[in-house]
């Protein structure tokens, strides 16, 4: 005896080998053995033999008109072979009862089912929606085979194109486009982003990392709604300095100054003058909410994201001219031996005197003039609005104070390598397109004013982070065990040494405009100047805040994820530079090497790594000649084939050792993969201790 079941939604048959009550034993005409339950058994059969009689039943299936056959389905539940009976005759044979079990299965919009083998018919309303989705399916499904034909052939449709990059990054897997992208690599053995490359759906290389971006960071794009900077009402007192700031000329975010009291008294004060938005904007106010949801200024060459709004940043920048509020640490030192005596916080308004700009006097303000005050510059020098004197004092400071931070870390800083700043020409700060013709400069690291700035920002992050630690007020800091290979910079509440810097503590403050971290922790600073010894009942975040442990989460993600796409539109604008220079050769130093894989070199004038095809097994430090491949600006793919190894010395600053460091805004002392930004604005950088 045979029997026809189903299971799983499929029929099958086979010879039945035992029966019991409940189930049945079969063996399907593969040899294997089932257990069927008895409420999947649909017909049991002598003859014809199981695949006569599915073949028969299935071919005679295909010839049951469903309309006619719902006008002779009975109102009530029927079953299978009620149909067959009403439809065929009579006395339908076997394989007409299969044939109608089979129809009435797969015309679920005709009939429902409602038991074994058992079913009850639609109404009519309900067969004309089903019909008219039906149709509807069967146009989507021919217009996907349509667009996945063209694709094929090198076209890329119209509505592909309009969706290409929701396809390419946030894809809806039910869209017709996607499924016809997914159709056409399939036929072609092709990955979907060669195929759109072929089809010519990617018309622009910078667009696909810019998109990509967005998609991934800013899915609702990157205005800002409009907002109104809440003015600072405190009544503050006016500091008695006159205070000067240091970034690159296209800075708008100037968050620091310095001043310099005291000169030639033998006791000389250090001020540290923050921009303090804190004092206005609140937690939770539409303008915090902005900035956590942003948590830090995107910088890449020729553009760059801010946190805030630029009316929000320049109400309370630094702008030179005015009484500007800020929160301002007094560091006063003894001016022979630059022996650290006090340090006090205030928050008060500070006169700007004037904003400097490094890329205007880097040339000017050198370790030589600084030193020796017979250096002078040819007559018609623009010479710096800040006096010569405080400037030395600060340069000579700032050499004692990475002196001591050196000991403390137990191995001198040697960040040699030099930062390279990327102008596109005619950009003036717009969006790019990608197109535009790019300028490489190099901005060595250690510069005079870059030193001043770093020593001041990281005493004041220093000081600051202690001092928050020892009222008990829980900050936002960054920390690092050990210059241990693989021991890494992390992020917490609690004031742990930084190893990488050389500090008991750090916690970053002095970039309110640009950082969220900063804004959080100025708050908390702000509450320590006001309260004392009682900040930590006033402060806006208490200890052990779980909303600190979800900022620093945040911050710590969307900080790698601005990091990582400034670095690749760094290497995207080197790339062009490489191709709009026609250059197809460089020299390069190796730097890293690997058993049995391509070594990997550095450039030795530009921003540039690259594996060494062709070279065997070159030792770390060797020079060499490079002939480059072709790039490929999506990937962005280059490598260099080994044309030779040079003979003369690589240059000193391309196998810097010291691998592990933390530095602050403009700082000379970042490490081997701080983020520099171009001459369109300052950087904020920070290098990973990995």
């Amino acid at each position: 005896m045979y029997a026809l079941f189903e299971e799983a939604g499929k029929f099958q048959t086979g010879r039945v080998l035992s029966e019991a009550e409940s189930s049945a034993q079969i063996e399907l005409e593969s040899g294997k053995r089932v257990k069927v339950k008895a409420a999947q058994l649909m017909l049991k059969f002598d003859k014809p033999t199981p695949a006569d009689l599915m073949r028969e039943a299935q071919a005679l299936s295909t010839t049951i008109e469903l309309d006619l056959a719902w006008e002779f389905a009975p109102e009530d539940e029927f079953g299978f072979a009620d149909l067959a009976r009403e439809y065929f005759s009579a006395q339908a044979s076997l394989t007409e009862q299969a044939a109608a079990l089979l129809r009435l299965y797969e015309a679920p919009h005709y009939f429902r089912r409602a038991g074994k083998g058992r079913f009850k018919k639609a109404s009519a309303d309900i067969i004309q929606q089903a019909l008219v989705a039906i149709e509807k399916k069967k146009q989507i499904q021919a217009q996907i085979e349509q667009w996945a034909a063209e694709l094929a052939q090198g076209i890329c449709p119209e509505p592909i194109q309009a969706q290409l990059y929701k396809i390419l990054f946030k894809p809806d897997k039910n869209a017709p486009e996607y499924k016809a992208v997914v159709e056409a690599a399939r036929t072609t053995q092709t990955a979907p982003l060669a195929l759109l490359q072929k089809a010519g759906a990617i018309n622009s290389a910078y667009q696909f990392h810019w998109q990509r971006f967005l998609f991934d960071n800013f899915p609702k794009g990157t205005k800002f709604p409009p907002l109104q900077a809440p003015a600072i009402v405190d009544d503050l007192p006016l500091a008695a300095v006159q205070a000067y700031s240091i970034d690159d000329s296209q800075t708008t975010e100037i968050d620091d100054a310095l001043s310099v009291q005291g000169l030639g008294s033998g006791t000389v004060t250090l001020g540290i003058h923050i921009a303090a938005p804190a004092l206005a904007v609140t937690p939770d106010s539409a303008i915090d909410q902005l900035g956590r949801t942003r948590l830090s200024t995107v910088y890449m060459p020729g553009y760059k994201i801010t946190m805030l709004p630029d009316d929000v940043v320049q109400t309370y920048t630094l702008q030179e001219g005015r009484d500007c509020p800020a929160v301002s640490l007094y560091a006063t030192f003894d001016e022979a031996t630059l022996a650290l005596q006090t340090t006090e916080t205030r928050v008060e308004r500070v006169p700007i005197a004037a904003n400097l700009r490094h890329d205007q006097l880097d040339a000017i303000v050198t370790q030589a003039w600084l030193q020796d005050a017979n250096v002078t510059h040819p007559e018609g020098t623009v010479e710096p609005a800040m006096p010569r004197a405080q400037l030395a004092f600060l340069f000579r400071l700032a050499q004692h104070l990475k002196a001591q931070r050196e000991v403390v870390r137990g191995k001198p800083e040697t960040f040699n390598r030099p930062d390279y700043n990327f102008r596109l020409v005619g950009n003036d700060g717009a969006e790019p397109q990608g197109h535009e013709q790019v300028q490489i400069s190099i901005r060595q690291r250690g510069a005079p004013l870059d030193l001043m700035v770093a020593e001041a920002m990281i005493l004041a992050n220093s000081t600051w982070g202690n001092w928050m630690a020892e009222l008990g007020v829980p900050g936002i800091y960054r920390s690092q065990a050990s210059l241990q290979p693989g021991v890494k910079v992390r992020m917490g509440t609690k004031a742990l040494p930084h190893a990488g810097i050389g500090v008991p503590s750090y916690a970053w403050s002095t970039s309110p405009l640009r950082r969220y971290t900063d804004l959080v922790n100025q708050w908390q600073i702000i509450a320590c100047a006001k309260h004392g010894a009682t900040a930590a009942l006033a402060a806006p975040f208490k200890p052990k805040d779980a909303q600190l442990f979800s900022i620093i989460s945040a911050f710590d993600g969307a900080y790698s994820a601005y990091n990582g796409y400034q670095a690749s539109m760094e290497r995207f604008w080197t790339l062009q530079y490489l191709k709009q220079h026609n250059i197809t050769e460089l020299s390069a130093t190796v730097f890293k090497t690997f058993p049995g894989q391509p070594a990997m070199a550095r450039a030795d004038h530009l921003p540039l790594m690259l594996p060494v095809l062709g070279g065997g097994e070159l030792p770390r430090g060797a020079h060499v000649q490079l002939r480059l491949s072709a790039v490929d600006d999506i990937t962005l793919d280059i490598s260099g084939h080994l044309l030779a190894v040079l003979d003369d010395t690589p240059p000193a600053d391309t196998l810097s050792s010291d691998e592990a460091a933390d530095d602050e805004d403009d700082s000379a002392a970042a490490g081997p993969i701080a983020i520099a930004v171009d001459v369109n604005d300052a950087p904020v950088t920070e290098a990973s201790a990995s």
